[in-house]
């Protein structure tokens, strides 16, 4: 069994996810998008918009600068010449999938048809008729928010034609619906989603396509595999939220296809796999910002595997408890992940706000500032503000020397 260093496996991960890769030389576009889609296959949906939503860093964390309305077309806003690439669904958590992955989940959607409809019997059984309501309405009216679907099944001009359905039943059905696969996201408004009929979003060959579960499940690992290079088997089944044993079984079985190979990471405790299309770079030079929800370091023990790394989001931990920030970005530097930034885009103020600043043990914050200074002032630049504004927590040799490379107006380097 081929054995490889933590930093070995480091570099193979960096280079699955396209940290390897070279940013585009000018406008980024659907070719751009699709490449970083190649290898994180999936970008997760989070409503926290305190720097800039979930969704969108991963791409500007590989790219650079691009204009957001690529992905919301991508997603949303889809059009003849430019038709959807992107579907909503439960994959790593909520996610914006690949329309062609959609078939893959359909196994988890028939299996929320249970629990989900288990966990809402209550309402179910209180209100009978509101799912087919739902349904009605959204074919008449999608793609359509749960708040106006509320409206339209218990006033104004429906009011006589069905029970007063409030607005907590109408969104726990929509929600019902749509991890069930009756429903789906057509498009989305300031961030609600506006829910429609999958044969209203989807190609008809997508809706068409229904694998066998093991085939999906598969599939699903193989993807992982490919997007994470070298992991173990709870890395590989946290990509898609995989029970373990079907984890296993499809492990065994891409392992008999000669897809994965079984390696051993030095300092890991647990088996590890490495996909047959991985490749090791020399080196990963470069550096960017990371959000808490980029595939690098969604898994927390794994980020703590492969760079000594240890990361908890604090947004639930009250203010005087917090070690680090409400909001933290870790600065991933050639290969490594140096420092920690907790950020807040005051877009009132225009300004990108840093109130804290932290390197990590045995990283020297003079050789990192220069860096890290250039990512929050192009940061700063991608969210259309006009500076940076560093504050006073963390590694002051830091925070001192981040304060003096960033000042300055954004609007001259636009």
């Amino acid at each position: 069994m081929q054995t490889m260093s933590t930093a070995t496996a480091r570099r193979t991960a960096l280079a699955a996810q396209g940290f390897t890769d070279a940013r585009p030389a000018g406008q980024v576009t659907r070719q751009h998008l699709n490449r970083v889609l190649g290898r994180t296959k999936l970008l997760q949906l989070d409503s926290v918009n305190v720097a800039v939503r979930a969704h969108y860093m991963p791409l500007f964390s590989r790219l650079g600068a691009y204009s957001a309305r690529l992905l919301d077309d991508a997603a949303w806003n889809p059009t003849a010449a430019k038709p959807r690439l992107l579907v909503e669904y439960w994959a790593h958590e909520a996610s914006l999938i690949p329309v062609a992955d959609w078939p893959l989940l359909r196994w988890r959607m028939r299996e929320h048809g249970g629990s989900w409809r288990r966990r809402a019997r209550e309402l179910l059984e209180s209100s009978p008729g509101l799912v087919d309501d739902v349904l009605a309405a959204v074919k008449d009216l999608g793609p359509v928010g749960a708040g106006t679907l509320e409206r339209e099944l218990g006033g104004g001009i429906r009011q006589g034609r069905g029970p007063w359905w409030n607005r907590t039943e109408t969104k726990r059905v929509c929600e019902l619906l749509f991890a069930t696969g009756e429903l789906t996201t057509g498009t989305r408004k300031g961030f609600e989603r506006r829910y429609d009929l999958p044969e209203r979003v989807l190609p008809p060959e997508v809706l068409a396509q229904d694998p066998p579960e093991d085939e999906a499940i598969r599939e699903l690992v193989r993807r992982s595999a490919t997007a994470l290079g070298v992991a173990t088997e709870t890395d590989l089944r946290d990509y898609y939220r995989l029970g373990p044993q079907q984890a296993r079984q499809a492990i065994a079985e891409l392992i008999d296809g000669g897809e994965l190979e079984p390696v051993a990471v030095r300092g890991w405790q647990h088996q590890a796999y490495l996909h047959s299309t991985a490749r090791t770079p020399r080196r990963v030079q470069g550096h960017a910002l990371l959000c808490p929800f980029d595939p690098v370091v969604w898994e927390r023990s794994r980020a703590e595997r492969l760079f000594g790394f240890r990361y908890r989001i604090e947004i639930y931990v009250p203010e005087a408890k917090r070690e680090y920030g409400y909001y933290v970005f870790p600065f991933l530097r050639n290969g490594e992940l140096v420092a920690r930034v907790d950020l807040k885009a005051d877009r009132a103020a225009k300004v990108l706000r840093v109130p804290g600043a932290f390197t990590e043990p045995g990283r020297e914050a003079g050789a990192i500032a220069p860096d890290l200074a250039e990512a929050l002032t192009e940061m700063a630049a991608w969210l259309e503000l006009d500076g940076v504004e560093i504050g006073e927590r963390g590694d002051q040799v830091l925070t001192a020397a981040l304060r003096d490379l960033t000042r300055g107006d954004l609007t001259r380097q636009r």
